[in-house]
């Protein structure tokens, strides 16, 4: 028995579909001339994704066929009119065709359940493929088809013929499956090629939520899991589920600094690159002012900055920094700093990571700042799912030498504080930021917990912000009880 080596095997000729972000999960695209299932329940974009398919093989000069069984063709043409597009180059053979070509011998309507009837329909649009000889084909949808069979035997057996009919011939097709007739056809998915499902999920408050799943695709690696998509004028996008092990660049391994010399010394020569660094404290404290100041350090070493505003606002954010003599706004004008503001009742957590991913592979950033995570956990109700995001999330920027500086609040004001979730373990480096009294007054004070990537302060210092900016003082040595809120004096150590 002779068996071909590797390189005697043919590489597999790809079909990209035109989904943004899609060809990226399927490593380029979906094998030519096979037969693929694209299921999911009104209103997931099937339609839509179908229409980016039979698009992008007319951009490629390929002749592209829409067998519609459920809907009109004003119905379809009205949905490429929502995204601007032109069909006048796509062949469209719509189900009331098929009626006019049944009525007569059968006197029934296409979707009566008889067996005559399945195998005119069948014979009406197989000859209206052999006229049009088109290299993509998509069929809207096959639950009218399994109405039409009446039984699972038949209509698997119909389903057969169709993948026996397309053997061989250099066609690839996209069956659309609604999942009205059948939440789960088994059938279907044992024949096909490859299954590609969407989902839409509603949640309590916020805009919906779409996913999609490839449930199988023969002989192709792809990202496995479920990945965020969102409908918009022009198609479909998909926000691959990031992958930090798939992205690393070489970087050079360096401390940063702050532009203040006790903020660096408290932090044993300042922020390291491929870092993930989480500023923590009660509201008020000082964790975005100090987020703020290091913009201005990176703006001083001409590197871009992109900082994801989820609570406040960008010109509260601006007038704030202005206020302390930071110059941020015109830097947004000359390109070096880039200031997003962040709905997290509109955006998901894939989208939010894409924009990441874009600012660090096309813009070029050497610094994120997140501000706040609180935000960001509303964006994603589940927490577990939470964690495992932004810890890939963290990973992928350290792998790109990216300065990462998450901001949390803490509830409470003095004592012990409490946060939303425990994130602390992602962070490589730690800054606490406190409120304390002292003589009648309402104190700050800053501290760092722990650094991986080498040595740091352990004092507990005590700073203000004012119009000067942010002042580091000296260390606290002559209190106890600082990060309680309520210090006692114990004088000079001797």
């Amino acid at each position: 028995m002779n068996l071909k080596s590797k390189s005697d095997v043919k590489p597999l000729e790809l079909c990209q579909t035109g989904v943004p972000g899609f060809d990226s999960i399927i490593c380029g695209g979906l094998p030519r001339d096979r037969i693929y299932l694209l299921q999911g329940q009104p209103g997931t974009g099937k339609t839509t994704f179908a229409l980016q398919f039979l698009q992008e093989g007319i951009r490629n000069g390929e002749k592209c066929l829409y067998i519609t069984f459920s809907e009109t063709k004003e119905e379809i043409l009205a949905v490429a009119r929502s995204h601007g597009w032109n069909l006048e180059h796509l062949a469209l053979f719509e189900l009331s065709a098929l009626a006019d070509q049944l009525r007569p011998e059968t006197q029934n309507t296409v979707f009566h359940p008889s067996e005559v009837e399945l195998n005119k329909t069948t014979e009406a649009f197989i000859r209206e493929i052999e006229l049009r000889k088109p290299s993509r084909i998509v069929f809207d949808s096959i639950s009218e088809m399994r109405l039409l069979a009446e039984s699972s035997l038949r209509y698997r057996r119909q389903m057969l013929t169709l993948k026996t009919y397309f053997s061989g011939k250099k066609i690839t097709v996209l069956l659309l499956d609604d999942l009205t007739a059948s939440t789960e056809d088994l059938h279907v998915q044992s024949i096909v090629h490859g299954v590609i499902a969407l989902e839409k999920v509603q949640p309590e408050f916020g805009a919906e939520r779409r996913r999609i799943n490839l449930v199988k695709l023969r002989g192709v690696k792809f990202i496995g899991g479920k990945h965020d998509y969102m409908i918009e004028r022009g198609g479909i996008r998909v926000f691959p589920r990031l992958v930090a092990a798939d992205h690393f660049r070489p970087f050079k391994r360096e401390s940063i600094s702050s532009g203040l010399e006790g903020l660096d010394r408290l932090l044993g020569g300042g922020l390291d690159r491929g870092t993930s660094n989480l500023f923590m404290g009660p509201a008020g404290s000082g964790k975005s002012t100090i987020s703020a100041q290091y913009i201005v350090a990176s703006i001083a070493r001409k590197e871009k900055v992109a900082v994801f505003l989820f609570e406040e606002n960008l010109n509260t954010f601006l007038a704030r920094a202005s206020s302390l003599g930071m110059d941020i706004d015109s830097q947004i004008k000359s390109g070096l700093v880039m200031i997003k503001k962040i709905d997290p009742a509109e955006v998901t957590p894939g989208e939010f990571a894409n924009a990441i991913q874009t600012q660090v592979a096309e813009h070029d950033v050497k610094m994120i700042i997140i501000d706040s995570l609180n935000g960001y956990l509303h964006a994603m109700p589940e927490q577990d799912f939470l964690i495992l995001q932004l810890h890939e999330l963290l990973a992928y920027l350290n792998h790109q030498g990216i300065v990462t500086i998450l901001v949390l609040a803490q509830q409470g004001m003095l004592g012990t504080m409490t946060t939303p979730i425990d994130l602390t373990y992602l962070a490589d480096t730690l800054v606490i930021t406190r409120f304390f009294e002292l003589g009648g007054a309402v104190k700050k004070a800053i501290s760092v917990v722990k650094k991986r990537t080498g040595g740091h302060e352990d004092t507990i210092r005590q700073f203000s912000i004012g119009a000067q900016g942010i002042q580091v003082g000296p260390a606290l040595d002559q209190f106890h009880g600082v990060l309680t809120g309520v210090p006692q004096y114990i004088g000079l150590k001797t």
